[in-house]
């Protein structure tokens, strides 16, 4: 009869994401302040979307927003696969691209106010923690998809509400 004695194993080496993929991952390091790094990257998105905004006509943000959206999600779901990856975790909390895309997306379509700006963020914040269905079971997608992907459906409720709360006035601009 063998003996089988527990040897302990040294951590798996991972070696590190490419400086890109690290920096939009954690939205230029603001992934590694706490506590909250998720709410810090919501905070700083939609106070970014409120200077850049700013410079857009009225008639184009929708659409420069919704470009910005495409962009950090299709850069953000590989970025996040590769920070992921190389942290030899599945979802770090330092990883918060998806927090933009998601508060930028609750964003869209409202008009740029210090009340918008408050309440998009409130939603979204509250819809990325609480995560109803079918935004968790997104988490379950693999890599950087799983990442990003719940943080997008959480930002498409955030939408709704939002665009329900502006159109029956109980949000006023």
């Amino acid at each position: 009869m063998k003996s089988e004695i527990a040897v302990p194993q040294a951590p798996i080496a991972h070696s590190p994401a490419p400086f890109w993929a690290a920096a939009v991952a954690t939205f230029f390091g603001i992934g590694k302040l706490s506590p909250g790094p998720g709410t810090w990257a919501s905070a700083a998105a939609a106070l970014l979307w409120l200077a850049m905004g700013g410079w857009v006509a009225e008639n184009l943000q929708a659409a420069v927003l919704a470009s910005l959206i495409v962009l950090v999600i299709a850069l953000g779901i590989p970025a996040a696969t590769l920070v992921a990856r190389a942290s030899g975790l599945k979802d770090p909390g330092f990883i918060v691209i998806d927090e933009v895309a998601g508060q930028w997306i609750t964003l869209l379509w409202a008009p740029l106010s210090w009340k918008t700006l408050l309440a998009a963020f409130i939603l979204f914040r509250s819809f990325d923690i609480l995560k109803p269905p079918p935004v968790r079971q997104l988490e379950s997608l693999p890599g950087g998809t799983g990442i990003v992907i719940d943080d997008v459906a959480a930002g498409a409720y955030g939408l709704l509400v939002m665009q329900l709360a502006l159109h029956f006035r109980l949000l006023s601009p």
